[in-house]
C-alpha cells in the first residue's frame, strides 16, 4: 500500500517504550533532521503541568483520544518540511491502543487516509536501558506487550516493520538513513 507522495517522507519510529526512540531522534535531529517528539510525553507534561485528567494512567482514553488529535497535528504541521521528518510514535501507535483499550475500529478509518513512510523502525524490548520516570510510570511488561501489538498491527496496514538493533545511538541513525537509502532526500 502507497501511502500519499507528501506522507512518503514522514518516517515512524515506534516500538516498545524505554527502547531509544527518543535518544534515535534526539541524534537524528543533532545531523539537522525534522523530528516530532512523541505526543504523549508531550500531553502528560501539560497534563502534570495543569493538573489535568488526560494521563494514561487517570483516564486512558481520553489520554489516546488526546494522542491522536496531537498526531493529526503533527502531521499536518510537518507538510511544511522538503526533507525527512522523524516521528517518534504517532498515529498509529494512539490509534491501536484506544482501539485495544475500547474495541473501537480506530485503525482503518484514521490510518488508512494518513500514512507515514512504508517503512516503520521498531525499537525492540530492551530491558538494559528501560527506566520508568515521572512520565513513564508502567512495567517493563507491559512496554513489551505494547511492542508485541505493534508489530502485529503495523503489516495488517500495510507497512514494511524493521526492528532497530540494540547499538548506538548513533550506529541506529546511520542504520535509518542507510535503510532509507534509496529515497536520499535533503536533511530539511
Amino acid at each position: 500500500m502507497k501511502g500519499h507522495p507528501l506522507q512518503n517522507r514522514f518516517v515512524l519510529i515506534s516500538g516498545c517504550s524505554g527502547g531509544g526512540k527518543s535518544t534515535l531522534l534526539a541524534e537524528l535531529a543533532a545531523r539537522g533532521y525534522q523530528v516530532v517528539e512523541e505526543p504523549g510525553r508531550r500531553i502528560i507534561a501539560d497534563e502534570l503541568a495543569s493538573g489535568g485528567n488526560a494521563l494514561p494512567w487517570v483516564d486512558t482514553a481520553t489520554f489516546l483520544r488526546r494522542a491522536i488529535d496531537v498526531a493529526l497535528q503533527d502531521m499536518e504541521m510537518a507538510k511544511i518540511h522538503s526533507g525527512w521528518v522523524f516521528f517518534d510514535r504517532g498515529l498509529v501507535d494512539a490509534a491501536s491502543a484506544l482501539e485495544a483499550l475500547t474495541g473501537e475500529p480506530m485503525l482503518p478509518p484514521i490510518c488508512a487516509a494518513l500514512r507515514y513512510h512504508r517503512r516503520v523502525f521498531m525499537t525492540p524490548p530492551w530491558p538494559e536501558i528501560y527506566v520508568t520516570d515521572a512520565e513513564r510510570r508502567h512495567t517493563f511488561e507491559i512496554a513489551a506487550a505494547e511492542h508485541r501489538r505493534l508489530m502485529e498491527t503495523l503489516p495488517t496496514l500495510g507497512y514494511d516493520v524493521i526492528s532497530l538493533p540494540k547499538i548506538s545511538p548513533a550506529e541506529r541513525a546511520d542504520f535509518v538513513l542507510t535503510t532509507l537509502g534509496g529515497c536520499v532526500l535533503p536533511k530539511a
